[in-house]
């Protein structure tokens, strides 16, 4: 089967992509660094100086981008699987609002840091449980009445986000605003997205071949001998789940998981054993480039991340909502 016997080399390729991008952005900066003495301070060699930018500043950020990217690009692959729908996203259907509000009004109350992910997960899901549940209709949902109704919820999240900053205390409230835009600043432990993106990824190899089948329809599906249901429970769990942890990670940032599948989709066909993987590396790597992007334009001033993200994201949404007019 050819999907079969090129899936290594498109995967190798999108893993060097990820590779080169950590890399540049370890590299580029206020202090340049070039690649000689980048390896010298990675292996423990070199400028001291170099060492301490790399390991405490650069390469955290750099790996938390990576995995928030990977994190957005798996959940918007499992999103348009299931709603058979190329402009579903965490961003667009209102994943990341409520994961947003949950992560936000943790904080407000006091919460230890560990419980945030927790909270953004919960706001996640009663956003996921939302939209469903209002964009049931005669005979079900429809992905134009589930977009619609995606789109009022994440306005509804924006309303109680704006709630909640008016009652944040006046020196939060910055900091509070660009980590709401999508902002890496202040990523200092990526391994919590780490440690959730690599089972979930290795979970949903696995299911490839039955999300193949979903992908054309649950009736088809069901005749097909794939249990339907509890295969559309992990995926609405695991994508709140997905899309908290990149909500505590790094904000809410958008259009990756919008932007990176479809593109993927249209280079390499819709076989989901290859899109689901090559979602999490494509991802990983256009986050960590749009970072990179992001610390460097206006240096030394930092943009947050998520207007990079937005920039590449609305052309691409208004031009797939035209396409499926």
């Amino acid at each position: 089967m050819p999907g079969v016997s090129r899936r290594p080399l498109v995967l190798a390729l999108l893993a060097l992509a990820g590779a080169l991008a950590l890399g540049l952005s370890l590299a580029v900066g206020s202090v340049p660094i070039g690649a000689a003495e980048l390896w010298a301070a990675l292996t423990g060699a070199g400028d001291p100086l170099h060492r301490e930018l790399l390991l405490s500043l650069r390469l955290p950020r750099a790996l938390a981008a990576f995995a928030t990217g990977g994190l957005l690009g798996l959940a918007g692959a499992l999103m348009q699987v299931l709603l058979r729908n190329p402009l579903a996203d965490p961003y667009v259907l209102g994943l990341s609002g409520g994961a947003a509000v949950g992560a936000l009004g943790a904080m407000l109350l006091g919460a230890a840091a560990v419980w945030v992910p927790g909270a953004a997960f919960v706001g996640a899901l009663l956003s996921t449980v939302l939209v469903f549940g209002l964009a049931q209709g005669v005979g079900g949902w429809t992905p134009t009445r589930l977009l619609l109704t995606g789109v009022v919820v994440a306005a509804g999240w924006g309303a109680v986000v704006t709630f909640l900053l008016t009652l944040s205390p006046a020196e939060r409230l910055p900091g509070m605003l660009y980590w709401l835009m999508g902002d890496l600043s202040y990523a200092r432990s990526p391994w919590p997205a780490w440690l959730l993106l690599v089972p979930a990824t290795l979970l949903v190899l696995p299911l490839g071949r039955a999300l193949n089948v979903l992908a054309r329809g649950p009736l088809q599906a069901a005749s097909l001998g794939v249990a339907v249901r509890p295969l559309e429970i992990t995926i609405y769990v695991l994508a709140s789940a997905l899309t908290a942890m990149a909500v505590s990670t790094a904000g809410s940032v958008g259009f990756v998981g919008l932007v990176v599948p479809h593109m993927l989709r249209l280079a390499l066909g819709n076989d989901q054993r290859l899109i689901l993987p090559a979602s999490v590396l494509a991802g990983g790597a256009l986050l960590t480039l749009a970072d990179t992007l992001a610390r460097t334009l206006l240096a030394p001033q930092q943009l947050p991340v998520g207007v990079i993200t937005a920039l590449l994201g609305v052309p691409t949404f208004l031009l797939l909502l035209y396409r499926s007019r």
